[in-house]
């Protein structure tokens, strides 16, 4: 009899099609997302789960699942499910990792842009009509804060973080890289995350949301960041002390933020930067281009099938399990 897989969203590309030949497939088809309570009933008597980052896989879960053989999520990082609860019990959780490089490190450097340029603010100074009431000009107006020159310090030294090293670079600027075990990368002057902050006009966040980098960046660490600096954040929400961030920010103590990843999504509307005009937000698209979002898909499919067909997933976080 066909195993029976659960897809908690309908995905893009072509290998999910073949997926649903060989399995009995459900793929929950909306409206929006899947509730979560939903999810427990839905893959009750399922072999298989194929599910998004917005889709929390804990222990509770887990414990009422006694027919789930694997795991595959559509994400890099896997924060969202309990990795220990699953190896524990002998399940592979497969992921999606490499192929949002570029992607990412394209909108970091869009925030970093955006926030440096205050082109988020300019354009909605004009779309409110303020430009031909104002009828302002100045050598002042609207002048943003230098990028190249300047020091970037980069928090996570992994595949996003040495692009978002090269394309820094690439504008002229001195990079600075802190990781937790030491990694040389061309061009980019090793510091403790102490050094960087003190130093850096920029810093932007690259490490994965993990018990030992859940508030990395908390109030401390923020009141020691370089007066003026920039914050770009498109790892984690959980990292950064969002309101010790936003009250620096409103004192002036930080020139702005571009943050595509909040401790609490869809973000709640009294988060405390929404308030604030220097910073730019957007609802964690770092990955969100169409040919990424693709091949995302096609490789959380993979490893499903990969699953299936009793062999290693070819992108598993926990390869233990096949020991």
């Amino acid at each position: 009899m066909d195993k029976k897989i659960f897809v908690t969203h309908q995905l893009p590309g072509e290998r999910i099609h073949d997926l649903g030949q060989m399995c009995d497939m459900n793929v929950w088809m909306g409206p929006g997302l899947l509730p979560g309570g939903a999810l427990r009933e839905e893959v009750s008597e399922c072999q298989g789960l194929l599910c998004l980052l917005t889709d929390a896989v804990d222990k509770k879960l887990l414990d009422s699942l006694p027919n789930l053989e694997f795991v595959s999520s559509m994400s890099t990082g896997v924060d969202h499910i309990d990795v220990a609860a699953l190896t524990e019990r002998g399940i592979p959780l497969g992921h999606t990792p490499g192929v949002l490089v570029d992607a990412t490190a394209n909108a970091a450097f869009a925030l970093l842009l955006s926030a440096a340029r205050r082109v988020v603010e300019a354009d909605r100074y004009i779309r409110q009509g303020n430009w031909r009431n104002d009828n302002a000009w100045s050598p002042e107006f609207f002048t943003g804060k230098d990028v190249t020159g300047a020091t970037i310090g980069i928090i996570g030294l992994g595949a996003i973080g040495q692009a978002v090293a090269k394309r820094a670079a690439s504008f002229g600027m001195h990079v600075l890289g802190f990781n937790r075990s030491e990694r040389d990368v061309p061009g980019v002057e090793n510091v403790s995350l102490q050094e960087l902050l003190l130093r850096s006009d920029f810093v932007s966040v690259h490490v994965p949301l993990t018990a030992q980098t859940r508030n990395l960046l908390n109030a401390e660490r923020i009141a020691s960041m370089k007066p003026g600096a920039v914050l770009v954040n498109t790892a984690r929400g959980g990292i950064v002390d969002e309101p010790a961030l936003a009250k620096a920010l409103a004192a002036g103590d930080l020139y702005a933020a571009g943050i595509d990843v909040f401790a609490i999504e869809p973000v709640e509307p009294d988060n405390p930067l929404l308030a604030l005009p220097n910073v730019v937000v957007a609802p964690h698209i770092g990955s969100a281009t169409t040919r990424t979002r693709v091949r995302m898909a096609d490789l959380a499919v993979d490893n499903v099938i990969a699953a299936l067909h009793g062999q290693p997933m070819p992108f598993c976080v926990n390869p233990e399990v096949y020991n």
